[in-house]
């Protein structure tokens, strides 16, 4: 079983690793809206390189109000143009995510920069687009919940409380796989970025059921790895787009 996270456009080696004929596991953020190494993405396409290593800037230095408001004043008057690209740019990178799985025994769940209601239409046949469940997987009993910490009210972040009621669906697993990082300050925040984006419920969700396995993502330059939880082994399955590798389970 192969497992990989914040895709963010490597469509090509994503196909890769789904060539390779084993069960694969993409656990969301297919969609590359900036890349802060090189500043490609989405964010360029619709507003310009330039614009992008201001508002970049000044997330990294963590002013976030003013990331807020600069990006506020660029979309003022123009919603409806950046809504209609942006979808014309996620409908075409959804595209590419499919030809990449098409044919492969994949499991997909969505994270912070997807628009689940577009992927969940756009998979191939044979692939499982993944919003909550339980699902057996070479043996193991498997939990998957998708969505990303609330932080600026996009489709792919769930509430608190809904990520809540949602891994309370599952009851207990041997293994959960989420796209988000458990409240665990070494797991959970960004050494580069500084901003921790933990879920409290995740973090509950295995001091109560204790699964032996948690893989997530999110988290692109995390202080740390791997990190036990009780007896839960905790892992980064790393920024596939920088990787390029899948990690793989057992």
């Amino acid at each position: 079983m192969l497992l990989v996270s914040d895709v963010h456009g490597a469509f090509d080696a994503l196909a890769e690793v789904a060539a390779a004929g084993e069960t694969l596991l993409v656990l969301g953020d297919l969609l590359n809206f900036v890349d802060y190494r090189t500043l490609d993405g989405m964010l360029a396409e619709v507003a310009g390189k330039e614009f992008v290593a201001q508002l970049t800037g000044l997330r990294t230095r963590g002013d976030h109000a003013a990331a807020h408001d600069l990006w506020a004043e660029f979309g003022a008057g123009r919603e409806t143009e950046i809504r209609e690209r942006y979808d014309e740019l996620t409908r075409a990178a959804y595209g590419e995510a499919a030809a990449a799985l098409a044919g492969s025994h994949a499991f997909v769940t969505y994270g912070n920069v997807d628009r689940p209601d577009l992927l969940r239409d756009m998979v191939p046949e044979g692939v499982t687009f993944v919003d909550a469940g339980v699902f057996d997987i070479e043996g193991l009993v498997v939990g998957i919940v998708g969505g990303g910490v609330p932080s600026l009210g996009v489709p792919g972040e769930v509430a608190h409380d809904a990520m809540a009621d949602r891994l309370s669906t599952l009851g207990p697993v041997e293994m959960l796989c989420t796209h988000v990082a458990p409240a665990v300050r070494q797991l959970s925040t960004d050494v580069i970025g500084g901003r921790p984006k933990q879920s409290v419920p995740v973090l509950e969700y295995l001091r109560e059921h204790r699964p032996r396995w948690h893989y997530f993502g999110d988290i692109h330059q995390p202080q740390a790895t791997t990190w036990r939880v009780g007896k839960t082994i905790c892992r980064n399955v790393g920024y596939f787009r920088a990787t390029r590798r899948p990690v793989r389970h057992g």
